[in-house]
């Protein structure tokens, strides 16, 4: 074991570090976390120029919840719409319209995929509820008394779905219904979106429907989750990353829009 000397040297006390709330902006931040913030406005792999009010623009909670309403369409590709329409998928999507397959539910659940979750004793809570989401490859198996037994929607993202080489076989992903979602450049229509999606994962969804023909399985729409990211750019106090909203943010809204509570 080595010995160093003691240092008697006084420390300089660090300055304490506010935590973040509602009236927070990024000018607060150090130097350091300022220049990446900056960086990640600067990329902007996915185009967004946004052109709306804010940010900064105040809502009740009641009048965000209409808003979110009246301009988050939360929709899935439809067997019309172009290139799906063509006999290159004639089949493939499914027949049924989403919402005569998902709710109206009064009480959902939507949960995390987060390891806080474990030892929560939450599981019995969770599937006393009329539908649960769930992410990506979020287990339940050996998890139950945390985080329950029940998933009626499955909210799946397509680089998971491109790269993951369980996802075609593990059971894990037949219960339910799924909802992929894949990113597009900023409110690009779906053609745009076809022809340069972020992860390129048709025939992957192709081969799962193949192999489950009779379990729903939805595209979500490529425009609704700039929709929502308007509404959060609008509502930030400061300029936001030109990035589509997380997994979790887009499952909120889906269950919001079919679900009382």
């Amino acid at each position: 074991i080595l010995s160093y000397p003691r240092v008697t040297a006084k420390v300089k006390p660090q300055p304490s570090l506010q935590v973040w709330d509602k009236d927070s902006t990024y000018s607060k931040l150090n130097p350091r976390l300022l220049k990446i913030w900056r960086n990640y406005l600067n990329m902007n792999k996915y185009k967004v120029s946004y052109k709306g009010p804010g940010p900064g623009v105040k809502f009740s909670v009641e009048a965000l919840r209409c808003h979110l309403r009246d301009h988050v369409n939360v929709s899935m590709i439809e067997a019309t719409d172009f290139p799906f329409n063509t006999t290159e998928w004639e089949g493939y999507l499914p027949k049924e319209n989403f919402r005569t397959k998902a709710g109206p539910w009064h009480k959902c659940a939507v949960v995390s995929s987060a390891g806080s979750l474990k030892n929560s004793q939450l599981g019995r809570e969770i599937d006393n509820h009329d539908a649960v989401l769930r992410f990506n490859g979020a287990p339940t198996d050996n998890f139950q008394q945390d985080v329950g037994t029940k998933t009626t929607i499955r909210l799946v993202n397509s680089q998971l779905v491109t790269t993951e080489k369980r996802f075609l076989k593990d059971s894990l992903y037949t219960e339910g219904i799924l909802i992929l979602w894949d990113p597009s450049v900023y409110h690009a229509d779906i053609p745009q979106w076809y022809q340069k999606p972020d992860y390129n994962f048709f025939e992957t969804y192709k081969s799962y429907r193949r192999l489950h023909p009779s379990q729903p399985f939805y595209i979500l729409k490529p425009q609704m989750p700039w929709e929502l990211w308007d509404i959060i750019q609008e509502i930030s106090p400061d300029l936001i990353q030109p990035n589509p909203p997380s997994s979790g943010m887009l499952g909120i809204i889906i269950m919001m829009t079919l679900c009382d509570q």
